[in-house]
């Protein structure tokens, strides 16, 4: 089993020149915290440094995004804007090309340094980015789970959080939104509760896990709670609150939940699961209300293609209130680790 905890993802926007140094300084840091050796501190810097450099030079709108994985070892940087998008795709991936009379090292060296590298650009739409560091021989999730955890403005702790567990190719992902007074260090101390009573049972049939939680927010103020649980063929949900499970393939959004009313931790209904089927091109989301719940009315067939790292950064850029924690999690079922 691999077990995650998951904190506030760093976030930087790139509004400036300037934004390039911090963003850099950011991912250096969360490397050492995330205690990767040897030069990957400084990869991740590199990395972080030419994704805001294009950002501030060619985008608007521009935000990077820096967190440990979510599952295996390593460490993640997503870059989202409003830009023009990348004409010429490949060639910007080509060591020495630029067209601002640069050096050009750019996009060629985050292709050369990342362990894994995902690019979605649309013209006139703006480009996603997911680059991933990985220890070497560890396994690493690949691109079927994407996460991000986003702190309201103006605060420095999360009332949201979330995490991924895996056992027997079956991976369960919560998603809790901490109630408190408004946001920051009471909701968050709710949140890290619940995680770590979900790491205590998270392989318990989902009401039962829901009971353990219940029981452990029993003296706070309760949370909001979601739980996906994804199999082979299929995915079961289980909600309290304003946590939305949705599940959406390449033709659209099949699935749409919303947990039921009541708070986890105070008053709770008996617990429910519902089951989601699942196909080989089938994703499962679980978000916060910090994430505007109209962007699944009716999503751009390029936002249902996308795969589940970029969905949660194109979410979280183009669907977040800022006035609120947000929290988004995309999976698919089990693939094998590279």
């Amino acid at each position: 089993m691999t077990r995650t905890a998951i904190g506030p993802t760093a976030f930087v926007r790139i509004d400036h020149h300037s934004a390039v140094q911090l963003a850099a300084d950011v991912a250096r840091s969360c490397a050492e915290q995330c205690r990767l050796p040897g030069a990957m501190p400084d990869q991740a810097a590199v990395i972080a440094s030419e994704l805001a450099s294009n950002l501030a030079k060619h985008a608007k709108d521009g935000a990077l995004y820096v967190q440990p994985f979510r599952l295996g070892a390593g460490l993640e940087i997503l870059t989202a804007d409003r830009g023009p998008g990348m004409s010429e795709l490949q060639r910007c991936l080509t060591d020495g090309y630029t067209t601002t009379g640069t050096l050009g090292a750019g996009l060629g060296a985050v292709s050369r340094i990342a362990t894994d590298l995902i690019i979605r650009t649309e013209a006139g739409v703006g480009t996603l980015v997911s680059a991933r560091l990985a220890l070497p021989g560890q396994p690493y999730p690949g691109q079927d789970v994407g996460f991000l955890c986003l702190a309201a403005e103006g605060e420095q702790e999360c009332g949201d959080t979330g995490a991924i567990v895996e056992n027997d190719r079956i991976r369960t992902a919560i998603v809790v939104d901490g109630l408190g007074l408004g946001h920051g260090p009471q909701a968050a101390e709710v949140a890290q509760i619940a995680l770590r009573a979900f790491h205590s049972a998270a392989d318990q049939p989902l009401p039962q896990l829901m009971a353990v939680l219940h029981r452990a927010l029993r003296h706070s103020r309760g949370a909001a709670v979601g739980i996906l649980r994804l199999s082979t063929d299929q995915a079961q949900y289980c909600g309290i609150g304003n946590v939305r499970a949705l599940a959406f393939s390449p033709r659209g959004v099949g699935h749409r939940l919303t947990g039921q009313p009541g708070i986890v931790g105070w008053k709770m209904p008996t617990p429910q699961t519902h089951s989601i089927p699942l196909t080989p091109h089938t994703a499962a989301v679980l978000h916060s209300d910090g994430i505007n719940a109209i962007w699944a009315h009716s999503p751009s067939p390029s936002m249902l293609r996308l795969p589940p790292p970029l969905l949660t950064v194109a979410l979280a850029h183009g669907h977040r209130s800022g006035r609120d924690d947000a929290t988004v999690l995309a999976v698919r079922a089990h693939q094998e680790s590279r």
